[in-house]
């Protein structure tokens, strides 16, 4: 499970970064983001797919998690 760092780049869009990979995106999807929530199927704008389980209340940014590939 990688530790991710997410963040919002200057353009407002929220980042996710693998350090271990010097991998840095753009978040495209979350399956659930809201007031309640914040999780679930995380979709990056190269494709790449990652799931962490949904944090109640959501995370406030910037913040480091685990997150699985899907």
């Amino acid at each position: 499970m990688p530790k991710v760092m997410l963040r919002y780049s200057d353009s407002g869009k929220l980042l996710f970064y693998i350090a271990k990979k010097d991998q840095e995106e753009e978040i495209a999807k979350v399956e659930q983001d809201d007031d309640n929530a914040w999780g679930g199927a995380v979709e990056l704008t190269d494709g790449s797919k990652y799931y962490i389980d949904p944090i109640s209340p959501p995370p406030k940014f910037p913040t480091t998690l685990s997150f699985k590939k899907a």
